[in-house]
């Protein structure tokens, strides 16, 4: 019994009572011997119809306890879903605390010892992965031909995958861990949606499976600006105080607000409470003689008036059960198995129960209360809290956390994946749609990693930085990992870059430290380049003005499309691919990082980065403001301990082609209009900021000679060999159109 659609075919074996899937494209059955819990069963197929994915094929098993099982494929969907309800036939409640639906082989056609998966927990062999949230590939590093499995939804329990070796093969497990899942006699319920792919890039196949997650839950994501955190800087941090951050926002607005800063998030320490464990957790107002003893909202509309947005820091769904203020609420707290208020570390406090309806009104009044401040920006950290799990931190890969030794809730029929996600929903309503919320952390407990997905617009991916010991890639490593959710699900949050040039004494010791510019240049344009969310949390007034050049020429975000090209080589890709044609013309931007502290030569051949390798490639590079020789077949930099090199590239035509621009390390991206060519021509438009020279940089092919150039704003000429710089300078902000008359030697 068979059903297909463009990208797959999906074949069950009612005797074995196993299902495969082949790869049409490629002909490869890479997912054999599907085994479906409580076996197979009376087996239909029927077109369908979802309300999130269209039209397709199901075919449905009814098995001998009564529960079903939806094998389903989609036009334009390049997954096969599978979706099992669970039914309860006995006369008691049924208390579930976890299910495995599926196991499944893969036949990638390399041996064992050639894969890899790739998971939360990192790029590992099958055997040595430990279990992973959400999402698992498993691939051939060389030619990225790989499968993916992933749980689509996050609405009952927490998916999880994990790998091992079997009879020679790679298996897979896909698993729900609910805590308690409690069905009444006579009743069903559906557990999440698993979703399963065969790719010959397993990097698109993660894309596309983020891009149906963010249509399984309607993701619009708010737009994203970079943003001052106050926690980490080396001057007035922690909470930053109500003269410093009306002083920081005038410099932002006059230096840094055009470049793409626009946010001031004021952290931890504002808010009243006792001292006891962790930040106090007075969220109702500020500390009457703390940093902001006139309260947020003077502060909120002095930001507005300047047009930056103020952020506010909390933690929503943990309190502290021994505060003497909630003596007489001890009900509002969620507890374990044995009755104790549920505790879990002295950083996020006592888990609030979110069923609860007094602790919902609390937390929209909190939400209604910060927008009435003028606060549009919402930092929630310890998430995890309000999962109802305990804290692991650091969690990447999968670690037991005794989810199901929980006590019932207030409302016992829900879950606790389930009652975090009613929580967020209830902030977001209370608060406003135009309000921009920031999670954090998934590395507290990775619950709240999928249980997140659709109600957050940027997550914090890592832990604080360095708290793993890996000092500058602390956050990189976590968002290039994650890259595919990047703009797709939310914003990655990678944690604040550096650019500082001075030792300070702050709220972390480890994240004070000056670092050289080698370093401001490597962490800046990470975020830059591979289009993370942007934060700062260096005391901006007293930066050099070089650092500060760094800054502008790397805030503003982008929305190409950038992908690692060692992605299954490294456990921290080095090299990046940015490709963007909305301008008219193909731009590429290519990356390179060495987060190592020794040198490094980092290289590819053209057709592995993903370059026609047919074609010679003209280079320019950014922070060295320098032409390089073209590029064919392949290409290999030297990089210093802890560097970065950003390099422009444009295929070579018999023709000048604008190559660079000096606005964004980006290099014409953020900045370029529109470009075309005609009759010796070269015309375009560039989106210019007041007062900011902004350089385009022209590659002439041999046997071409450049003769004129205008704009709508004064230049100035440059030539130099092969290359004619032009700087456009405008009194205001403003699109300019320009035009480059060049012509061959005769």
């Amino acid at each position: 019994m068979s059903i297909a659609n463009e990208d797959l075919r999906l074949d069950y074996d009612p005797v074995a009572q196993t299902f495969s899937l082949t790869e049409l494209g490629g002909g490869r059955r890479a997912v054999r011997e599907v085994r479906l819990a409580g076996g197979g069963g009376a087996a239909t197929i029927e077109s369908t119809s979802d309300a999130v994915f269209g039209s397709g094929r199901k075919l449905t098993l009814v098995q001998e306890d009564g529960a079903t099982v939806a094998l389903e494929l989609y036009r334009g969907l390049p997954f096969a879903l599978v979706r099992r309800t669970i039914v309860n036939r006995g006369e008691r409640e049924a208390d579930i605390q976890s299910t495995t639906p599926v196991t499944f082989d893969l036949d990638l056609g390399e041996p064992t010892s050639a894969l890899r998966t790739l998971g939360s927990g990192g790029l590992l062999a099958p055997e040595e992965n430990p279990g992973s949230y959400v999402f698992l590939a498993c691939v051939v590093p060389e030619s990225r031909y790989g499968v993916i499995a992933g749980w689509l939804t996050h609405d009952l329990g927490s998916g999880v995958l994990f790998s091992r070796l079997e009879n020679g093969r790679v298996n897979f497990t896909a698993r729900v861990d609910y805590g308690h899942l409690r069905i009444a006699p006579g009743a069903a319920a559906r557990e999440e949606t698993l979703a399963i792919g065969i790719f010959d890039d397993a990097r698109v196949g993660l894309e596309q499976f983020a891009e149906a997650v963010a249509r399984q839950y309607a993701i619009q994501l708010r737009p994203r600006a970079a943003t001052y955190c106050t926690w980490y800087s080396d001057q007035h941090g922690g909470a930053g105080d109500e003269v410093s951050t009306v002083a920081l926002a005038g410099f932002i607005a006059r230096e840094l607000a055009d470049f793409g800063l626009k946010v001031i998030q004021i952290d931890d320490q504002w808010q009243d409470g006792p001292e006891l464990d962790g930040p106090t957790r007075g969220f109702e107002r500020a500390r009457p003689d703390g940093p902001y003893p006139h309260g947020i909202a003077p502060v909120a509309e002095e930001l507005e008036r300047l047009g930056l947005t103020l952020g506010l820091w909390w933690l929503p769904f943990g309190r502290n059960h021994a505060d003497p203020a909630w003596q007489d609420r001890q009900e509002w707290f969620a507890r374990w198995a044995d009755g104790t208020p549920m505790r879990t570390c002295g950083f996020g406090g006592t888990c609030l129960d979110l069923t609860h309806p007094a602790v919902r009104e609390h937390l929209s009044g909190l939400a209604r209360l910060y927008r009435a401040w003028g606060v549009k920006y919402y930092k929630m950290d310890g998430l995890w809290t309000g999962t109802a799990t305990e804290q692991i931190y650091i969690n990447d890969g999968y670690k037991d956390d005794n989810m199901a030794n929980v006590a019932p809730f207030h409302d016992p029929a829900k879950t606790q994946i389930q009652a975090f996600r009613e929580g967020l929903k209830l902030l977001r309503h209370s608060a406003g749609e135009e309000v921009f919320f920031s999670g954090c952390a998934i590395s507290q407990n990775m619950r709240s990693f999928g249980a997140s997905f659709g109600l957050v617009d940027a997550m914090r991916v890592g832990p604080d930085f360095n708290h793993d010991g890996l000092g500058i890639k602390t956050g990189p490593l976590r968002a290039s990992r994650l890259y595919f959710l990047n703009g797709r699900v939310w914003w990655n949050d990678p944690d604040p870059t550096k650019v500082r040039a001075s030792e300070a004494k702050g709220n972390d010791a480890a994240s004070t430290g000056a670092v050289s510019l080698e370093v401001a240049k490597l962490t800046t344009s990470f975020s830059a380049l591979t289009g993370q969310f942007f934060l700062i949390s260096d005391w901006l007034p007293q930066l050099p003005p070089e650092r500060l050049e760094i800054l502008r020429r790397t805030m503003l975000p982008h929305e190409a499309l950038v992908r690692p090209v060692d992605y299954f080589d490294n456990a921290l890709p080095t090299i990046w691919l940015l490709e963007d044609s909305r301008s008219g013309v193909q731009r590429l931007v290519l990356g390179l990082f060495n987060w190592e502290k020794t040198p490094r030569t980092i290289g590819s051949t053209l057709a592995k980065a993903g370059l026609d390798r047919h074609r010679v490639f003209h280079a320019f590079d950014y922070w060295n403001n320098a032409l390089l020789p073209d590029l064919s077949d392949s290409f290999s930099y030297e990089l210093p301990p802890e560097s970065c090199r950003v390099i422009a590239l444009r295929a070579a035509e018999e023709r000048p082609v604008l190559l660079s621009t000096s606005r964004h390390v980006t290099q014409g991206v953020v900045d370029i209009v529109s470009e075309s060519w005609s009759a010796g021509t070269l015309s375009g438009c560039s989106s210019l900021i007041a007062g900011d020279p902004c350089e385009l940089r022209l590659r002439l092919p041999a046997g071409w000679d450049f003769a004129d150039a205008s704009a709508e704003v004064p230049l100035t000429i440059q030539k130099e060999e092969g290359l004619v710089r032009i700087t456009l300078l405008s009194p205001v902000t403003r699109e300019a159109r320009w035009s480059v008359l060049s012509k061959p030697y005769q």
